[in-house]
């Protein structure tokens, strides 16, 4: 199963890279936003997509704006992205600023909630997100997980349906026409062993799998992989 998933999603990575027509963009307006789940904290480095902002931040030292959130923090992910846009300081986004927006959203559990819902705000605002990246989306309360709003371009979902907790199963478009479901890979720990050090007990006992998947290094290298694709080339690359 593994083999045959790591094919397709090559298939599918190529197709997420041809498939992006956008034009060259300005440094300033690269925005990588990250999501933690559950009551993590956004700085605690055992968490694999604390990891990738850190290794997106230390790569691309000028260029890419790269913020990690709590998943109760999506307001504040919201205004600091009308703030980055807002080259020219005047408050206020004109529709140059908006579609100059060049940005990925991803998150685990109620972070991947998170990463949807503040994909549809910034849409409400017809601002475009290039990509979001779900892994074991769970659904917080009040949230739609499930339909991806188009203004996305590119979405791809990642879960496992083992445990107390599990994610999401399938993510759908809204507009087909106007955003592309890379796809949705399930994941599955029972023959395999992935490390957890450093998770609490609790965590380790009652919703292993759902950690699994968020400290699977197979997974991450998939999501930075198509990050990556959507951000400007490193310098000397």
């Amino acid at each position: 199963m593994q083999h045959s998933l790591s094919r397709r999603f090559h298939w599918l990575a190529v197709l997420a890279v041809l498939g992006c027509s956008h034009p060259a963009f300005p440094a300033s307006s690269a925005i990588v936003i990250g999501f933690v789940g559950g009551f993590v904290h956004s700085n605690n480095s055992i968490h694999s997509e604390v990891q990738l902002a850190t290794r997106l931040q230390t790569d691309y030292v000028s260029g890419v704006q790269v913020r990690m959130f709590k998943n109760h923090q999506g307001a504040r992910a919201y205004r600091e992205i009308l703030q980055l846009l807002d080259s020219d300081n005047d408050g206020s986004l004109s529709a140059q600023e908006k579609s100059a927006a060049r940005i990925a959203i991803y998150g685990h559990s109620w972070g991947a909630s998170e990463t949807v819902s503040l994909a549809r705000a910034l849409g409400e605002q017809g601002i475009p997100v290039l990509l979001t990246v779900l892994v074991d989306s769970v659904r917080k309360p009040g949230e739609n997980n499930e339909s991806i709003p188009p203004n996305v371009a590119q979405a791809v979902n990642f879960y496992q349906r083992n445990g107390l907790l599990h994610g999401l199963k399938q993510i759908r478009a809204a507009d087909a026409s106007r955003t592309q479901i890379l796809g949705n890979f399930q994941m599955d720990y029972k023959a395999s062993v992935i490390d957890c050090e450093g998770y609490p007990w609790y965590a380790r006992l009652f919703m292993k799998p759902h950690i699994e998947i968020e400290s699977d290094p197979s997974v991450w290298r998939r999501v930075e992989f198509l990050i990556r694709s959507k951000l400007p080339p490193l310098a000397g690359h």
